[in-house]
């Protein structure tokens, strides 16, 4: 995309508050001295075969981006690509009440949509949210003496994968994993807005790696993670050990690793894909002053999220990534 945009003269208005300059999650433009207008579009192939929970975690994924620039979504737009000539309108109507309920669920109202006759299914949505102009959280504020805190497991891309193949039985997906996957992300971002919030994004496609190294670019430091910390989905570690991958960690490897990674300790194959596994509708990932991690993570749980845990911290050392 960066190469398709190229030469293209980048938005010269004072009210941009964020744009494109640092990948973050969506646009925020400032309206009034009170009010910024949050602006973003996702939307996904179907990572199961489930329409209904196709529509509910791709609606939580895209609602996702307003919750981590700060703000509170207000409405949304259905995007749909679907091949009417091949599946049944019954699977596009599951899809889309899927999606509904996840926007009512988050306190939005689903106003309208575009649809297109395609070759394979992608749902997602156009979300518009508000923000205090003084108030929003990018990917690029993190500080040094900060404490990175995740919201969700990792994992979920091989998972999907496995699913597929039948190396991981669809009702262990669906038990462990898919609920997780459709839980917004508005009620951790509820109970972190108490806090001094320095950064934020959430954990999509790039993998934990390739979050941790938008955030170290940023803020122009070192992100220092342990492994040990990072929170992983049941079967998501047997699933690499057996064979399974996805078709983003190549690249997701690729890119970080052009950016001054350093992994210090002895990993098996397997454990090292898990640091490159794509995320749909992934956790935040938030930071905040150490010394408001642990008060911040008893928070979030208590806001009804399962998994909250300090993952990394933030150092003054040479811009990028280190594994401990």
């Amino acid at each position: 995309m960066s190469d398709a945009l190229a030469g293209l003269s980048p938005p010269d208005d004072k009210n941009l508050l964020v744009g494109i300059e640092t990948s973050d999650d969506a646009a925020v433009y400032r309206i009034s001295d009170q009010v910024a207008m949050i602006n973003t579009v996702d939307f996904i192939t179907p990572p199961v075969d489930d329409p209904y929970w196709f529509g509910q975690i791709s609606a939580a994924n895209s609602i996702s981006d307003v919750y981590s620039m700060g703000g509170k979504p207000l409405t949304a737009l259905n995007v749909v690509m679907f091949p009417s000539k091949k599946l049944d309108m019954g699977i596009l109507r599951d899809i889309l009440r899927g999606g509904h309920d996840k926007v009512v669920e988050a306190g939005a109202c689903l106003v309208g949509g575009h649809t297109v006759d395609d070759e394979e299914p992608k749902y997602g949505l156009c979300v518009n949210g508000v923000v205090h102009p003084d108030k929003v959280l990018t990917n690029a504020g993190a500080e040094p003496g900060d404490a990175l805190v995740l919201t969700k497991p990792l994992g979920s891309g091989v998972l999907f994968n496995a699913a597929r193949s039948k190396k991981l039985p669809y009702q262990d997906l669906e038990r462990e994993i898919l609920p997780t996957l459709a839980f917004l992300n508005g009620p951790a971002m509820g109970a972190a807005l108490d806090f001094d919030i320095h950064a934020c994004t959430d954990v999509t496609g790039f993998g934990i790696l390739g979050h941790l190294l938008e955030m170290a670019h940023g803020c122009n430091s070192r992100i220092i993670t342990q492994y040990k910390s990072l929170p992983f989905f049941p079967f998501a570690l047997d699933m690499y050990a057996k064979g399974e991958s996805t078709g983003s960690n190549k690249a997701n490897r690729a890119m970080v690793a052009r950016h001054n990674l350093d992994i210090s300790l002895s990993l098996s194959s397997a454990e090292e894909e898990l640091l490159y596994d794509p995320q749909t509708s992934g956790g935040l990932l938030l930071a905040l002053p150490d010394s408001q991690a642990e008060k911040l993570i008893q928070a979030i749980k208590d806001a009804g999220v399962q998994t909250a845990a300090q993952i990394a911290h933030v150092t003054d050392d040479t811009v990028g990534i280190t594994v401990e």
